[in-house]
């Protein structure tokens, strides 16, 4: 039997420089904007040519975690809820970061390295450390993105640990930057339309990297300890203060259902959504503003061992009023999921059980049963509604303008 419990509370180092106008072959005015940047690591790259285009201003995400902490899984959910299937860019570097859809184009911030793998054993740094980045030539070219001009960004690649040639990037009607340090640099900072932080505990990423590296790479139990040690403090350092800046953040912690759990296997799981962005309202249960206690599993949600509990209400998060959503423990039957996003609200679905559609659909996407999943999809739709809300007010600019 659902058992529900209600407390009322009270709201809580490049240069640029732009040439003159050009006539182009189709008759448009356009700019060129070049970045010089100079070489460094083992590669060399020559100058960076962009050219603007005439789209509307791109709308930017920014969404930061450490390494291995589910990005890949989130940038694949929220390109789902756009449409389309996001692929790396056709006829270009099979080793490419980025992945492009019809609405959207992700950038992994990894291609912003200015030392490639060897200058940061050299250096003894880890990529973590902002000096083996470059934020100058990052802030550069989001800035341009934003505004509609296509860029050449670098590539780093994972497989060899070296700096490519860069690729052309043409400005999207939704960029997302992904990687360690999306809201480090205070003037990138000022570029994101809306920010998210994935903040995975100690615990869970210990448990999961024993899982990952002991069962499928055969690493040993002592050389998973000294690796995760190795990067802890340059991740307390500048990774993991950046979520104070999130307009949501989703934590991910250890069970409470199961007493002295440390396996990783069942996770409590909240949704952090700062108060008074502009077109983000948070998802709320039952009743907005109030204190929920919701244990569902009963008739209508399969629930096997320890069960699923959520929990909802006003907090305090580093400086901001926030509202939490929390869920505790893990689905049987996604096709049930109905029953709870019936309880939910402000979820900005286009239609009833879209949430579970979605779900049903990436029902192999890590995550899929517990709490990782949902809010990750939750979190998509409510960008897909920040996006338009954003563009519809562009576009009814020009209609007051028209009126005055």
């Amino acid at each position: 039997m659902a058992a529900c419990t209600v407390y009322t509370t009270q709201s809580l180092n490049s240069t640029c420089s732009i040439s003159s106008p050009t006539r182009t072959q189709l008759g448009s005015h356009q700019r060129q904007v070049v970045f010089y940047k100079s070489s460094r690591g083992r590669s060399s790259r020559g100058r960076n040519v962009s050219v603007i285009s005439f789209s509307a201003d791109t709308v930017v995400i920014g969404l930061a975690a450490d390494s291995g902490c589910g990005k890949s899984t989130f940038m694949r959910r929220l390109t789902s809820v756009f449409g389309g299937a996001a692929e790396p860019p056709k006829g270009g570097n099979p080793d490419s970061n980025t992945l492009i859809s019809d609405t959207t184009t992700v950038i992994c911030l990894d291609d912003y390295h200015s030392l490639d793998r060897y200058g940061r054993k050299e250096k003894g740094v880890t990529a973590l450390d902002p000096r083996a980045n470059n934020f100058d030539l990052m802030y550069e070219q989001v800035k341009a993105l934003k505004e509609g001009k296509a860029v050449e960004k670098p590539i780093y690649n994972h497989v060899t640990g070296l700096l490519d040639p860069p690729e052309l990037i043409q400005p999207p009607k939704i960029l997302v930057i992904e990687g360690l340090h999306p809201m480090f640099d205070a003037r990138v900072r000022e570029l994101l339309d809306f920010s998210i932080y994935l903040d995975i505990s100690n615990e869970v990423k210990f448990a999961w990297k024993i899982q990952r590296d002991m069962a499928e790479r055969g690493h040993s139990l002592e050389s998973i300890k000294a690796s995760i040690e190795a990067r802890k403090p340059d991740f307390d350092a500048f990774i993991d203060p950046q979520k104070q800046y999130a307009d949501a953040v989703i934590e991910v912690l250890p069970t409470q259902l199961i007493p002295d759990d440390n396996e990783g296997k069942v996770l409590r799981v909240k949704l952090v959504m700062k108060e008074g962005v502009k077109y983000f309202s948070p998802v709320y249960l039952f009743d907005e503003g109030s204190t929920i206690s919701w244990i569902p599993c009963g008739r209508k949600l399969t629930c096997s061992y320890p069960g699923i509990k959520f929990a909802y209400g006003p907090d305090a998060y580093f400086t901001h009023e926030v509202s939490v959503l929390e869920m505790d423990g893990q689905f049987d039957r996604l096709d049930e999921l109905i029953y709870v996003e019936s309880h939910l609200s402000n979820l900005s679905t286009k239609f009833y059980g879209e949430v579970t559609q979605q779900m049903l659909k990436h029902s192999d996407f890590p995550g899929s049963n517990n709490g990782t999943g949902l809010f990750q999809t939750i979190v998509g739709l409510k960008i897909r509604d920040l996006y338009e809300q954003i563009d519809a007010n562009k576009a009814a600019v020009p209609v007051e303008a028209t009126k005055a």
